[in-house]
């Protein structure tokens, strides 16, 4: 039989096998055949439908999204890729200048030379970011309007140093989670549920509130349902956003 098995697809993309056949299940990557001993095998047109399926999600859409445009009868491959070239260029010279503000203020800070507090900004994009926020507010009401407020005044006084412990933090939360995943360890485990403790705990401080076990279930199904979440899990291992968000309502209904 000729083609890749999935095995094989998963070694060549970094899919893993479990994601593979979840987007059977799901219908948006269907092997070319499956043989008589019951492997999938994937030939050239799916592994380029694979490769549109990875830059999609690297844009944010959903799943279900990403199965609608590649099945709509005029979808044209070629054209997609000139559109991501172009999205990535446009996010390439960003994370330059992020880089760059990077720089200067490790410059400022190690007495190499001053830096405009305006330079400190430069890069970041506070119009997404008030996008975000206003989704927020849309899908949750005047509570969760409340809450960022709430957040806001707790973060006023934080200096960089706190901002730093606090990405630094988040990231350690993030790769141990993957880990997880990639050892198999069950999302209901004690192991993974120390993990989650810690990601609570550090939500408290990033509220400065505890969330209650109704906010931090609803947390979870925010990283499942936006494409800005689900991107940044995806992106570190596939699998992790539905992963993440397992654990943490198993964790909401024991713990909280």
């Amino acid at each position: 039989m000729s083609g890749h098995t999935v095995k094989q697809v998963a070694r060549l993309s970094g899919v893993s096998i479990r994601t593979l056949h979840h987007y059977d299940e799901i219908g948006l990557l269907k092997p070319a055949s499956v043989g008589a001993n019951s492997y999938r095998y994937y030939g050239r047109e799916e592994l380029l439908r694979l490769q549109q399926i990875l830059f999609h999600r690297e844009l944010g859409l959903a799943l279900e999204d990403i199965r609608r445009l590649l099945d709509a009868p005029g979808f044209d491959r070629i054209a997609a890729l000139k559109a991501h070239r172009t999205k990535l260029l446009a996010d390439a010279q960003r994370y330059r200048q992020l880089v760059r503000t990077i720089d200067d203020t490790l410059a400022a800070l190690e007495g190499e030379r001053m830096m405009e507090d305006k330079a400190m900004y430069r890069g970041f994009d506070p119009k997404k970011q008030a996008e975000r926020e206003a989704e927020l507010v849309a899908r949750y009401g005047e509570k969760m309007q409340a809450r960022l407020d709430h957040a806001k005044r707790g973060m006023k006084h934080w200096k960089q140093a706190d901002f730093d412990q606090m990405s630094a933090e988040v990231e350690a939360i993030e790769a141990d989670f993957a880990k997880s995943l990639a050892d198999g360890v069950p999302a209901d485990s004690d192991a993974v549920r120390a993990v989650v403790r810690r990601q609570h705990a550090w939500i408290a401080r990033s509220w400065s509130n505890v969330p209650t076990a109704e906010a931090f279930a609803g947390l979870a199904r925010l990283y499942a349902d936006h494409p800005d979440f689900r991107a940044r899990y995806e992106a570190r291992q596939p699998g992790l956003t539905e992963y993440m968000c397992e654990a943490m309502q198993r964790f909401a209904e024991k713990e909280l």
